[in-house]
């Protein structure tokens, strides 16, 4: 497997990020930090970095600020969100969940979803693409 990594990008100017290796780690303390000293963080109201992207699966850290919203959407995989930080709101069409630092969920795919911060919080998304 070959090692595939991100430039570094006038937004993230440190460089280059390994997001495919047959072993990828990630301190996320540390990245929440990185979000958190970005432009983007303090001009919106959120902000994320991908941690890892391969051919079946990407893993997102996202952050909102409080009240931010990420609008209702369909995901083309089965996903899991992972709440580390803050209080989110999660909802479908059929449910909503309230989700703390420690908890998380898993959908299947293309199920209506949104996403709102009730505090400012931080998240882990984990996408599973559906085999073509």
């Amino acid at each position: 497997m070959e090692n595939k990594s991100n430039d570094a990008t006038p937004k993230r100017p440190e460089g280059e990020r390994i997001l495919n290796a047959p072993l990828v780690e990630m301190n996320l303390p540390e990245i929440i930090k990185q979000i958190k000293s970005e432009a983007t963080w303090t001009n919106s109201d959120r902000n994320s970095v991908t941690l890892f992207k391969s051919e079946t699966m990407r893993i997102v850290l996202l952050g909102l600020h409080e009240n931010a919203e990420l609008k209702p959407h369909k995901a083309n995989g089965v996903i899991s969100v992972q709440v580390l930080e803050g209080k989110i709101n999660f909802t479908t069409e059929q449910e909503n969940v309230l989700l703390e630092k420690g908890q998380m969920i898993a959908l299947q795919e293309n199920i209506l979803h949104g996403v709102i911060a009730i505090t400012e919080s931080f998240f882990l998304l984990t996408l599973v693409i559906k085999n073509k």
